[in-house]
């Protein structure tokens, strides 16, 4: 499995609905799980921002499809990045020249 962490917004429509986040959350696990993910965790955040989720996908195409299907709601906006464990960057930084 690779990991991935989902960096969101809120989208004005989502900021409307908020009090209904908490459903979509759970939706959204849903989702994951049902695509053959594992969802690891969901955090609000302060700064740039509202929310992080990290997940894990058995590749980059189901990580996006995943992304793009919760996204298609309308009521947030994502920027998703790969995320590398230690071992995993051993193995890399293992490979170079």
């Amino acid at each position: 499995m690779e990991t991935y962490i989902i960096l969101a917004n809120y989208t004005q429509q989502g900021l409307a609905n908020i009090k209904e986040s908490p459903a979509r959350i759970e939706a959204a696990k849903a989702a994951t799980e049902r695509a053959g993910g594992e969802w690891l965790g969901w955090w609000l955040t302060s700064g740039r921002y509202d929310f992080v989720v990290m997940a894990n996908a058995p590749d980059g195409a189901t990580a996006a499809t995943i992304v793009l299907a919760i996204s298609m709601g309308g009521n947030i906006r994502t920027e998703t990045m790969r995320a590398y464990s230690t071992e995993e960057f051993a193995g890399i930084v293992a490979n170079l020249p």
